[in-house]
């Protein structure tokens, strides 16, 4: 079982995030820590294999807030049997001092939500750091004894030149991380990004998407990365455990307002608002919002829909006779492969995932 838990607080909220946070306030981060706790008591009933701490920012937690909420889950969970034990951060959130704690709390692998190395895209984007401090932040976490580093970044933002992707990449790469990971930028509705996409203030381009993605590939590739996730290298054998679970079906839990958990087939989601979140938890225990069971064919679906991201790509099983006639074009394109019974894109199928799996299903 995979163990996720969200904590949706943020120093400002980025105009292109559709993930539930706000910014501090509404409720107490105590509260809130100690809300996460007793969730935590209630629902894990057996040992998780990764930890993610996710939202939001959890790096901006205080070092209080921080302690607060590790001393609860290493009562509840051992640390010792997690593969891998990831939180995201702002290079903005923290110093070597903050790192050092993140160490001695247990976390293995920090993911830094760094996006550009370009001042103008980072203003686009909102965000709080500037390219030097994306830079100080890297050498931070390895000064710290992090040695698992994740840098996000995304591509096809507004402004952004394809020598400006390029020279993120680059300067990604410089700094020797195990992980990039790089994010087509979509427009998710609730979004600033979105309103502006629909008074025509930004556009979407699929030339653009698709030249970008290929860029990183050849880029990264090139620099030793695998491939091994339609948004995601790394070096070998540094693949995210974590979210390698999560495309192979295995069982997750998810803590915190909005985090969705899906255990034995049985899909839930925790009501979507900080305040009420640790209210229901104080007082009934529980605040999932929502829940269904997912079929045979919702399963299959899924599994199609995630594994086709994937280098390992889907066993040819998944695929009804009309799918399996499909993938005669796609093979005779070079867009895919079958190798030992699995369909596995490649080449420009891999840029165009979504629409492929669409005709599959």
């Amino acid at each position: 079982m995979l163990l996720y838990l969200h904590i949706p607080f943020c120093h400002r909220v980025c105009p292109y995030c559709s993930f539930y946070k706000h910014t501090p306030g509404r409720t107490p981060i105590g509260e809130f820590i100690d809300a996460l706790g007793e969730e935590a008591r209630r629902r894990i009933t057996r040992q998780p294999r990764t930890l993610y701490l996710g939202g939001g920012t959890p790096s901006m937690l205080s070092p209080g807030h921080l302690e607060r909420l590790f001393r609860q889950l290493h009562d509840i969970i051992n640390f010792e049997q997690l593969e891998e034990v990831t939180l995201e951060a702002n290079p903005a959130t923290f110093d070597l001092k903050k790192a050092e704690l993140f160490k001695q709390l247990g976390v293995t692998r920090v993911s830094l939500g760094i996006q550009s190395f370009n001042p103008h895209v980072l203003e686009t984007l909102g965000r709080e750091h500037d390219p030097e401090q994306a830079d100080e932040s890297v050498h931070v976490l390895r000064e710290a004894g992090i040695s698992e580093i994740n840098i996000d970044l995304m591509f096809s933002i507004p402004g952004q030149s394809k020598t400006d992707w390029q020279g993120s990449l680059e300067r990604s790469i410089a700094l020797k991380p195990h992980h990039i990971s790089a994010y087509n930028l979509t427009y998710e509705e609730d979004t600033t990004f979105f309103e502006s996409l629909q008074r025509g203030e930004m556009d979407m381009n699929e030339d653009r998407d698709a030249g970008q993605f290929h860029l990183a590939d050849k880029v990264l590739c090139a620099a030793g990365f695998d491939h091994y996730e339609t948004s995601n290298y790394a070096q070998v054998g540094h693949d995210s455990t974590h979210n390698r679970g999560y495309w192979q079906g295995e069982d997750y839990l998810g803590l915190g307002p909005s985090a969705v958990s899906t255990l034995s087939r049985i899909r839930s989601m925790n009501v979507a608002d900080t305040a009420a979140y640790a209210q229901r938890i104080k007082i009934i225990g529980t605040a999932i919002d929502e829940s269904e069971h997912l079929d045979d064919e919702q399963w299959r679906i899924e599994r199609i829909a995630l594994g086709l991201r994937t280098r390992d790509g889907i066993s040819l099983d998944l695929l009804d006779e009309a799918g399996r006639k499909l993938t005669e074009p796609l093979l005779e394109q070079g867009m895919a492969t079958i190798a030992k019974g699995r369909l596995i894109l490649s080449g420009v199928g891999r840029a165009l995932v979504d629409p492929i799996v669409a005709e599959l299903i």
